[in-house]
């Protein structure tokens, strides 16, 4: 009995840095429009970020993995968060001396500890109980990570962007007194709550460093990574995951675009309901429809999509107890497929309702995949947790192979594409589910 109980507390101490990531994640993002006045930046240097954070993955999720597998799950979590505090601490000078490369380097230390949490604390959650659960296990973890991704735009609103911010042209025509006020002003605006998230997360870690978390890692030689490569089931996850990220992060980064090229913005203006809806999310979050353009309208609505993951997150826990996961996965990517095939077949308001949808069956994928990945293999699980981890760069490599497409012939045909990508989940989960059940 207290061993279940010990089981049940770590799962809920990890359980908060599910919800940790996730917040800093999305408020980095809020911070955007500030930090771009801050550092005098154009949009395409600003994209920057973005590859920041998926290269981060890229480079260490491998060494991390090795890293755990030495010091073990819980010192790993200790590292990730003394790595993001470091990460956050740097956004002080890169704020007090507009540095654009001292902010990629922060940004990129705090997506690097985001990834060491990742690699530690995905498996670390697979394990603590019966592998049997160890999807609904998952998928309850990770519904909290996107209750933080949720409500993060919302604190940033309130307590970050409440004030205004001058454009590049109003900034110009200020004195030079009054323009070194308004930077300083800028700057503080940024290093007062990351310097707070930096002095927080560092007693996390401290914290982490002397609880009593059960050790779940049963000897020091937990293999190579020539060994875990040798498994085809790792292969297999590791394309599932970079097939299924790549078309996540693809879908929400262009569907204001295509939403747009379908004239929603006139279509959502000519009805009350969702007029008033848009308006309603726009406000929530701190913004000013006054004078608000179409992008902001339609853009709205995207909330609906990272939204769906979370409440598909809370649902999938329920339903990946009571069926196989990977059959609930199979099904969820046959969805998907039906949908964005829907939003390509139809226009206006079906074909936008239809593609919001996917987030829904997003959901469980991710955390499905990955507890199916790692289910039998020992103590290999820290280094294969670090491949798979790795294999998020697909959201940095699928999203400018669509923007390709798109370019050269319409949204409609590269979202077609995209249906390849949820295919290919579709199989990873069938082939599990039948050759588990053969």
């Amino acid at each position: 009995m207290s061993h279940q109980k010990n089981y049940t507390s770590a799962f809920i101490i990890i359980t908060v840095l599910f919800f940790l990531w996730g917040f800093i994640t999305v408020l980095v993002d809020s911070l955007v429009p500030r930090l771009r006045e801050v550092f005098e930046l154009s949009y395409g240097m600003i994209t920057f970020l973005q590859s920041a954070f998926f290269v981060a993955y890229f480079v260490f999720s491998i060494p991390a993995g090795g890293l755990i597998s030495k010091i073990g799950y819980q010192r790993g979590v200790v590292i990730g968060l003394m790595t993001m505090s470091v990460g956050c601490l740097l956004f002080y000078p890169a704020s007090e001396y507009r540095l654009f490369g001292v902010f990629l380097i922060a940004f990129f230390m705090l997506a690097g500890g985001i990834t060491i949490l990742q690699v530690a604390a995905n498996p670390y959650v697979a394990v603590l109980g019966s592998e049997d659960k160890a999807s609904s296990r998952l998928n309850l973890s990770q519904a909290f990570n996107s209750f933080g991704a949720s409500i993060a735009p919302l604190v940033g609103a309130v307590y970050l962007l409440s004030d205004k911010i001058l454009t590049s042209d109003q900034i110009s025509k200020l004195s030079l007194e009054n323009k070194d006020a308004y930077y300083a002003q800028e700057a503080a605006a940024v290093q007062s709550p990351f310097l707070l998230f930096s002095f927080l997360i560092f007693l996390l870690g401290i914290t982490f460093l002397f609880i009593k978390l059960p050790k779940i890692l049963e000897s020091e030689d937990t293999g190579s990574y020539r060994k875990a490569l040798s498994r085809k089931t790792v292969w297999l996850g590791i394309l599932a995951i970079f097939f299924y990220v790549g078309a996540e992060v693809t879908i929400g980064t262009a569907a204001i675009t295509y939403f747009m090229e379908m004239n929603l913005d006139q279509i959502i203006r000519q009805s009350t309901v969702l007029k008033n809806t848009s308006f309603f999310i726009i406000e929530l979050f701190g913004g000013d429809t006054t004078d608000i353009d179409g992008k902001g309208i339609v853009g709205a609505f995207l909330t609906f999509y990272w939204l769906g993951a979370m409440i598909g997150r809370f649902i999938g826990s329920y339903l990946t107890k009571i069926f196989k996961p990977t059959l609930i996965l199979s099904v969820f990517g046959l969805t998907a497929i039906t949908l964005i095939l829907l939003s390509v077949l139809t226009s206006g308001l079906l074909s936008m309702w239809s593609l919001l949808a996917v987030g829904l069956f997003n959901s469980i994928m991710f955390p499905t995949i990955f507890t199916t990945s790692l289910e039998g293999q020992g103590d290999l699980k820290p280094k294969i947790s670090g491949l798979l981890c790795m294999a998020i760069v697909g959201g940095g490599i699928i999203l400018p192979i669509f923007g390709f497409i798109t370019d050269f012939t319409s949204f409609k045909v590269a979202l077609t594409v995209l249906t390849f990508c949820y295919g290919y989940v579709a199989y990873f989960a069938y082939r599990s589910y039948t050759k588990h059940n053969n």
